[in-house]
């Protein structure tokens, strides 16, 4: 439980992530099947749901340990 709290932010944009890379595979996809990426629904929500992981922690606040 303590991970879930300390990674909260990064969850919620993997969370995120995911449903926006689905989004795009299903709005506008790729109508050839040739895109590595949005050809498939698999491979949009992988790679939104790193995406929006990598992005949403980059806003986490880091509390530094001073003596």
């Amino acid at each position: 439980m303590n991970f879930i709290i300390k990674h909260k932010l990064t969850i919620i944009g993997i969370i995120a992530g995911a449903i926006g890379g689905y989004l795009y595979y299903h709005f506008v996809g790729c109508a050839s099947g040739t895109c590595a990426i949005t050809s498939k629904p698999m491979n949009s929500t992988l790679y939104g749901a790193m995406m929006g992981g990598l992005l949403f922690n980059m806003f986490k606040i880091e509390k530094s340990k001073t003596e």
